[in-house]
């Protein structure tokens, strides 16, 4: 066993370091905290160091790490053993001395959270140099009113019963029970949500149910969420450390193995977050890739989705081990060839030029078809709207056919235009596309332009509403917001609010005549003539005289 003592060691005497040394050589039975013999030579140690002593001592009652701190705290170093499973503590419990003041203290109960110790026990020096209370803090296997941590009776290390390791066991039976839903597999993702928010807390509620959504059309498992008000995120964590230790007890309770943060993460804050936590943490932005990798079907699909994922990842590659550096040597330090890092950026940039020469082939198709339509004097009314919003169901009811939708977000994602007749006769192309989604990530939006290049050709854009969505008008915003961006708010639009079928009629009512909307139930073909009578309406008045 290592025989080094961790901390600031320059300024010890070799006497005073081998009594610390010592320290490796002290046993304590299983059944117990800690011995009152050791705790006196702590505190005298302490004491004539005047600087806090603190040991790590796992659950056979061995030292593993011996820490010298100054006057006020310890630092924990780096442990070299690996982390236990999620839901699982770490078999170590800390002991160290306090000199300056009686109990446990922020960074106490910070280390105990982040370290996932069994317990964090603050020994009490006294003035005269003689052991005073111990103040033990322990993991809750489940959150009890507003804590996470429990507590034991303040004791002198003669007051001490042999029940240590039934406290212990108990603990990990507890957690073990309190292992997430029956239903949820070993295999399966469980993921804590973190939201991040300034302003009111309803939206940030509003944008964490989203997130929720999100997460189930992934097919994660939602085993909790967390929320947090701060002025700024916090550059490191994104959330205080408070709040951090937190989130690390809520995944330890729940066997969470995956955090999900509603915003977009700096790279430098993935790796910050996965090292603190030990677990997998992914930002909304890859959580939207991932689900656009699962339902693209399409080889333009495919396409797309691929070059995303691509722009997000380039960014984020790092060198991670001695092989990424570089080879160097010779006349001024030119190397044999590049860093691995390199080679990974610069196969990822050919690959993304060959996707993007696939998807300029696959736009000029589709020019093709577009101009065989114009050739062929058919209007194009183009479904837009918010994600879930009902864009598909309205095609497979217009055109009688099965196309997928689900009610879940971004269920379709390839684009798919049928002919539909009007009640006037007149036959219509109706072209479905890829839902909107408020803070719609930037490599998305330009990896779809291929597809979105529908809107630029439709004759009218009908934009479907989900009304009886709580957020609906935010919902409307966004998708106003991104035909903006896209220069898109010249082509006529005609706004149609969906799922009627779920308000009363007087609701339906206000919001017709507020919006100047039509109003229908994508899933009830007896609401569309009204919409289609008025579609026809202004196609005919966009003739040329």
């Amino acid at each position: 066993m290592s025989k080094t003592v961790y901390g600031q060691t320059t300024g010890l005497s070799p006497s005073q370091l081998r009594a610390l040394e010592r320290l490796y050589r002290r046993r304590v039975p299983p059944d117990y905290l800690v011995t009152h013999e050791l705790c006196r030579e702590l505190a005298h140690l302490s004491k004539e160091l005047n600087r806090q002593i603190g040991l790590l001592l796992n659950r056979r009652g061995e030292v593993e790490y011996v820490i010298l701190g100054d006057y006020h705290r310890i630092v924990i170093p780096e442990l070299e053993r690996p982390r236990k499973a999620p839901g699982r503590l770490l078999g170590l419990r800390c002991l160290h001395t306090h000199l300056s003041h009686p109990g446990l203290d922020q960074d106490d109960l910070l280390d105990l959270a982040f370290l996932r110790l069994d317990t964090m026990t603050a020994l009490e020096v006294q003035p005269e140099g003689l052991p005073g209370r111990l103040y033990t803090a322990y993991l809750l296997p489940r959150k009890e009113g507003n804590g996470y941590y429990g507590f034991l009776e303040p004791l002198f290390p003669w007051e001490l019963r042999g029940d240590f390791r039934d406290l212990v066991e108990s603990l990990e039976e507890e957690l073990e029970r309190q292992r997430p839903l029956k239903e949820v597999s070993d295999r399966e993702d469980r993921a804590l949500l973190v939201g991040v928010y300034e302003g009111p807390r309803f939206l940030a509620e509003d944008r964490l149910a989203e997130l929720r959504e999100l997460a189930r059309t992934a097919g994660v498992a939602v085993v909790g969420e967390v929320l947090q008000r701060r002025s700024s995120p916090d550059p490191r964590y994104v959330v205080g450390k408070g709040k951090l230790s937190e989130i690390i007890i809520q995944a330890m309770q729940t066997s969470a193995n995956l955090l999900i943060f509603d915003r977009e993460l700096s790279p430098s804050q993935v790796r910050a977050l996965t090292e603190i936590t030990d677990l997998r943490v992914i930002d909304r932005t890859q959580l939207i890739l991932d689900i656009f990798a699962q339902r693209a079907r399409s080889r333009e699909g495919k396409i797309q989705v691929e070059m995303a994922q691509l722009r997000y990842m380039l960014p984020r590659l790092r060198a991670k081990d001695d092989a990424f550096s570089r080879l160097t040597g010779g006349i001024g330090g030119r190397g044999p060839g590049e860093t691995k890092l390199e080679v990974d950026r610069r196969r990822i940039r050919e690959r993304m030029a060959r996707l993007e020469r696939e998807l300029k082939a696959i736009s000029s198709q589709r020019a093709l078809r577009r101009k065989r339509r114009r050739r062929q004097g058919l209007p194009v009314v183009a479904l837009i709207g918010y994600t879930n919003a009902g864009k598909t169901t309205l095609l497979n009811t217009l055109s009688r056919e099965e196309f997928l939708a689900e009610d879940k977000l971004f269920a379709t994602l390839d684009p798919a235009t049928r002919r539909v007749r009007l009640p006037d006769g007149q036959v219509v192309l109706f072209t479905d596309t890829v839902g909107f989604i408020r803070d719609l990530p930037a490599d998305l939006k330009r990896a779809f332009r291929a597809t979105l290049e529908e809107l630029y050709e439709a004759d009218l854009l009908l934009h479907l509403v989900d009304a009886s969505h709580p957020s609906y008008e935010e919902h409307l915003e966004a998708v106003e917001s991104l035909l903006e961006e896209m220069d898109l708010l010249r082509t006529p639009r005609l706004l149609v609010f969906n799922k009627i079928d779920r308000l009363s009629p007087e609701e339906v009512l206000a919001l017709r005549n507020r919006f100047r909307a039509e109003a229908i139930s994508a899933i009830n073909p007896e609401t569309l003539p009204p919409l289609l009578s008025r579609i026809a309406s202004f196609l005919d008045s966009q003739r040329p005289a």
